[in-house]
């Protein structure tokens, strides 16, 4: 007999909610143990970690105080006969520690401002009366007559019209290839031309300055002697222990004498006899070795040539460079002498500075 107002639901329904429960369980049971195992391990950890912290702050204070204080020896009698539970602490002396000991460089030796210069050769500049001296000072005036060679041929080789020169001989051979050969495809051609024209060209170079050479060998002994007196022109020199590294030549003409040599401060007159109330200095060559230039070798000279120039000329002799001296010959066109000319005005303009300096001393 039927149950009346009973309603009953399909079967899948029932099922259908059921599923993704099941799933859940199983899934939960899968991770809870290995998130049992993680949380645990990280507990642990953070207590055992804790533990020590706490373990090795005390141990360390403990260390700490038991270092620096201690009982004092009235403490142990009167502890045991007295109801005072708080002991009297005072520091250690015992475990106090030893001063310092001085830093090494406290108890060392100041150091010595001035070093030894015992082993440094002396630098001497006098007038040369040595034989070997002598020569060794006038071959070092025409090394360096010599070596203006190298300086005119870098004057050439460098300046703008010599490069402009360069190309347009160039460009004239190549003309001449083409018209001639008809093709310039050719590279090793090309490249042996502007080769050979370039050492063509150096080669030029070389001979418009070999005159320098021959003007070296002109400084001899005949050389320093005047033409007018046939007086013997003064050497000055400075030696750097046996070696030569400068020299000047110092021609002198004493008030009222003759002399020869040109004028004074690179006047335009030669050879003249000067017949004047004060005496003059002439410096017919100044020069240093090449290592030792611009290191104060070259005013020293200076300065020597004006001292002996006023010591036997008078008080009132005037210094200056002869016009016809050993570096005054210019052998290249006046555009390629820029250089030179300006290597000139600075030295007359620090033999200016000299004389000046030597008339404030006096």
């Amino acid at each position: 007999m039927k149950q009346q107002g009973t309603f009953t639901l399909p079967t899948e329904l029932y099922m259908s909610p059921q599923v993704p429960l099941l799933a859940c369980l199983i899934f939960f049971l899968h991770i809870e143990a290995p998130l049992r195992y993680i949380v645990s391990s990280a507990s642990r950890r953070l207590l055992r970690w804790d533990y020590m912290l706490t373990l090795y702050s005390s141990t360390a204070f403990f260390t700490f105080l038991r270092a620096n204080l201690v009982l004092t020896p009235s403490y142990t009698h009167s502890a045991m006969s007295s109801n005072n539970s708080t002991p009297s602490l005072t520091p250690n002396n015992s475990q106090i520690l030893p001063p310092p000991s001085p830093s090494p460089l406290s108890t060392s030796e100041p150091l010595t401002t001035t070093p030894d210069l015992s082993s440094v050769p002396p630098l001497t500049t006098s007038v040369l009366t040595d034989p070997e001296d002598r020569i060794l000072a006038l071959k070092l005036v025409a090394d360096s007559v010599a070596q203006q060679r190298q300086t005119a041929s870098r004057a050439v080789i460098f300046h703008p019209v010599f490069a402009a020169i360069w190309v347009v001989v160039n460009a004239l051979v190549f003309q001449w290839l083409y018209k001639n050969l008809g093709d310039l495809g050719d590279l090793g051609i090309v490249v042996c031309t502007v080769g050979g024209m370039t050492m063509a060209m150096l080669v030029g170079v070389r001979m418009m300055t070999g005159g320098y050479l021959a003007e070296a060998e002109t400084i001899t002994w005949a050389w320093l002697s005047s033409p007018e007196t046939g007086d013997e022109d003064l050497l000055v020199g400075s030696k750097f222990g046996e070696d030569m590294i400068g020299a000047l030549v110092l021609r002198l003409e004493r008030p009222g004498g003759s002399g020869g040599g040109g004028g004074v401060g690179g006047g335009k007159k030669k050879g003249k006899a000067v017949k004047t109330g004060k005496g003059k200095g002439l410096i017919r060559a100044w020069t240093t070795g090449l290592k030792y230039r611009h290191k104060g070798v070259g005013t020293a000279l200076l300065e020597e040539a004006v001292r002996i120039t006023r010591e036997k000329c008078g008080k009132e002799a005037e210094v200056g460079f002869a016009a016809d001296h050993a570096n005054s010959r210019m052998m290249l066109p006046s555009i390629f002498n820029g250089g030179f000319r300006k290597r000139e005005q600075a030295a007359i303009k620090l033999l200016s500075q000299v004389v000046d300096e030597g008339s404030k001393k006096r």
